[in-house]
């Protein structure tokens, strides 16, 4: 026999499940119209892969895979891609793929896996992404992000809560009742995913039919424990149920992973069970339609994204003055403002009080620190001191007093004498330090994008400063290089000579330039001969330098007329041929 460990505080609400789990589940009508809200669940939201006016059947995906995806509930016509109202507190809108329905329910063919045991844990993962299964006990966590990957065996303990503490509800209790199979098979799918040493499916001692019908699903079976529990408001909650079952404590902002145990609701595994087995996604939910204002009250299999006020119209919904619609239950559930809301993947219940039945809030008194609401907290929180410091906006001491430990049970609100909304104001304290974190982080990616460019814009300054020094040195060089060789004019002037005498350079045009050559050194020749002839010997040096010209210029010329000859041209010439030539070159 299993010890069953007791949580801290809790309270003892009216049940008033008889209300709706008298019958069986009746499947819902098909609706003209679906509205299904892209964000459905916890993380980043998938974006459409549908176009206005596109046929879909059921089954069909209609988002990218970015998000959680959704599918087509049934066949139609995509009607509209706009924002709708959501089931959200704020009355906000969001955007929305409106499917109008052909009401012939005609359905892509589905790929169940035939046997989920040669699959890895990381392929079963991934086919629980791809048909959109996400936590069906009110969170809606994408239930493959839960899961252990291939190479994770930490996980020692899995837990299946058949718990459904909140009033009200009997969604989950039905299911039990009449599908305790298809949970099993799909408990022992997430079995096989998680690999743990132990399966435990805890049920409170309130429902004996689904204890009955676990009871004997689980006859033959040693692998799996049904453990059942004394009914106390709020075993549902995840750290509660591992504290009654275990005796464990989930730390302070940790996860049931961090001390080996994995929590799946009975709802997840049955929708589990379906995308593998059935290959057939999440497109619908069972849902309890209860309270005094509904003639026809039970559990409906509903498509997602029925407009609520379809789905109360088939429990025969009359409504009173100043009617309340509350999806969820009395304790942890929101008001909605707009009956056209769509049913989505957290839909569990939607209650419709008659009047009377649940009266509104008296009005809030001052607290009186009576401590009522420390000793019903069921995470050991102090609300009172919670309260104070969300009044006072104090985001640091709410972090510091682990208020995001606070499940939203109710209990504290629940058994205050004063009638404050404490709820609401961790609701609004969280949402507000969410907000400031993200600010933060906003402020934060702001200044590293600024300080990343003033970085980029000095980088590139400095690389453009040693560039333009590295020119000038490059010039500096190349200047003292080209005063080190001379007149540089000078020397560009002999280059281009060159240049223009190599491309010059044939055979005829050689000899061509060597007799103009010729013909221009005699000439000198002669003038420095008349010079010196005509000198009269009065200065020597005069004298000296003509006839130093004079023998200068017929040496080239002796040089010249030898290279001629050698060349094949004009024969050298003798010495008797410059006597008649004179020059005073160099004079």
């Amino acid at each position: 026999m299993r010890r069953i460990y007791d949580f801290h505080g809790g309270i003892y609400p009216a049940e008033r499940k008889t209300l709706s789990n008298e019958g069986s589940i009746r499947k819902a009508a098909i609706p003209s119209q679906l509205v299904l809200p892209l964000a459905q669940h916890i993380g980043p939201t998938a974006a459409p892969a549908v176009a206005v006016g596109q046929e879909v059947r059921g089954g069909e995906r209609l988002t990218d895979l970015s998000g959680l995806p959704l599918h087509a509930p049934t066949s139609g016509v995509i009607g509209a891609i706009e924002e709708r109202p959501i089931p959200h507190a704020s009355g906000m809108m969001a955007p929305c793929i409106v499917i109008n329905c052909d009401k012939e329910d005609r359905w892509i063919e589905l790929t169940p896996v035939e046997d989920f045991r040669r699959l890895s844990p990381d392929q079963l993962g991934r086919q629980l992404f791809e048909a959109g299964i996400a936590g069906l006990g009110g969170a809606g966590f994408p239930t493959a992000r839960k899961l252990p990957g291939d190479s994770n065996d930490a996980i020692k303990t899995l837990i299946i809560n058949g718990t459904e503490c909140e009033p009200y509800i009997t969604s989950d209790d039905a299911l039990m009742r009449e599908r305790a199979d298809r949970i099993i098979a799909g408990v022992e799918i997430l079995a096989h995913i998680a690999r743990p040493k132990e399966i435990l499916i805890g049920i409170e001692d309130n429902k004996p039919e689904a204890i009955a019908a676990f009871e004997t699903a689980l006859a033959r079976r040693e692998d799996m424990e049904l453990v059942t529990f004394p009914t106390k408001y709020p075993s549902g909650g995840e750290k509660q149920l591992i504290e009654i079952l275990t005796g464990k404590e989930v730390p302070s902002g940790g996860l049931p992973a961090s001390i080996g145990i994995l929590c799946q609701n009975v709802g997840t595994a049955a929708a589990v069970h379906d995308a593998i087995v059935l290959g057939r996604p999440l497109v619908s939910r069972v849902t309890t339609v209860t309270g005094e204002s509904a003639r026809n009250r039970g559990n409906f299999d509903v498509l997602l994204g029925t407009p609520m006020e379809d789905l109360l119209a088939q429990a025969d919904y009359q409504p009173t003055v100043r009617q309340r619609l509350i999806m969820g239950g009395p304790m942890m559930g929101v008001t909605l403002a707009d009956h056209r809301c769509p049913v989505i993947k957290t839909t569990n219940c939607l209650l419709v009080p008659g009047p009377g039945e649940l009266p509104e809030p008296e009005p809030a008194q001052a607290c009186i620190r009576c401590g009522l609401c420390a000793e019903a907290c069921p995470a050991r929180l102090l609300p009172q001191q919670l309260y104070w410091f969300a009044r006072a906006q104090n985001h640091e001491q709410l972090e510091e007093h682990h208020l995001f430990d606070c499940i939203e049970c109710g209990a504290c609100s629940y058994v205050c004498p004063s009638h404050i909304p404490l709820v609401q104001y961790y609701r609004a304290s969280k949402a507000a330090v969410r907000e400031q974190k993200a600010d933060n982080a906003r402020a934060d990616h702001a200044r590293e994008r600024f300080e990343a460019r003033q970085e980029r814009m000095a980088r590139e300054a400095a690389e453009k400063e040693a560039k333009r020094a590295a020119r000038k040195r490059a010039a500096l060089a190349k200047a003292a290089d080209q005063a080190a060789d001379g007149d540089p004019i000078q020397a560009a002037i002999e280059r281009a000579q060159a240049r223009k005498a190599a491309l010059a350079k044939t055979p005829g045009d050689e000899q061509a330039i060597q007799r103009e050559k010729l013909a221009r050194i005699e000439t000198r020749l002669a003038k420095a001969r008349e010079k010196l002839a005509a000198d009269d010997g009065s200065d020597p040096a005069i004298t000296s330098a003509l006839e130093k010209a004079v023998a200068t210029t017929e040496s080239k010329l002796a040089d010249l007329q030898t290279t001629i000859a050698g060349a094949g041209g004009t024969p050298a010439r003798t010495d008797s041929d410059s006597e008649t030539t004179s020059e005073t070159e160099n004079a």
